[in-house]
């Protein structure tokens, strides 16, 4: 179905004190990263932030859901949370300080 641009460009005006935040679009929907970390998937217009032992103790009771097909649980933000700019800050901040940085991608080989 894939996700509309506006609703990723409201998440991140909403976490934008937490870091570098911004979205990336992937396949029809968008990736979010905080400080060169994804710490969300928006899909089918939801909000499905990584699960961290950090994010899951900041939230409380959570409910999960598949961001796609397959996919292992993720934590689903309702959206009636989203307007919750500071909460959700925080939220961002605390999956964003779980996550390691990812790996610095291998150079690409040169033919000769």
């Amino acid at each position: 179905m894939g996700s509309k641009q506006e609703i990723a460009d409201y998440i991140v005006g909403q976490i934008s004190e937490a870091g570098i935040v911004y979205a990336r679009k992937m396949f029809g929907e968008y990736g979010l990263y905080c400080d060169a970390k994804m710490i969300a998937i928006i899909s089918d217009d939801q909000l499905f932030i990584k699960p961290t032992e950090a994010g899951r103790n900041f939230i409380g009771e959570v409910e999960e859901g598949a961001p796609y097909p397959g996919a292992k649980p993720w934590l689903l933000i309702p959206e009636e949370r989203w307007d919750d700019s500071p909460w959700l800050t925080e939220l961002a901040k605390a999956t964003a300080a779980a996550l390691p940085l990812p790996k610095p991608k291998a150079p690409k080989k040169t033919k000769p």
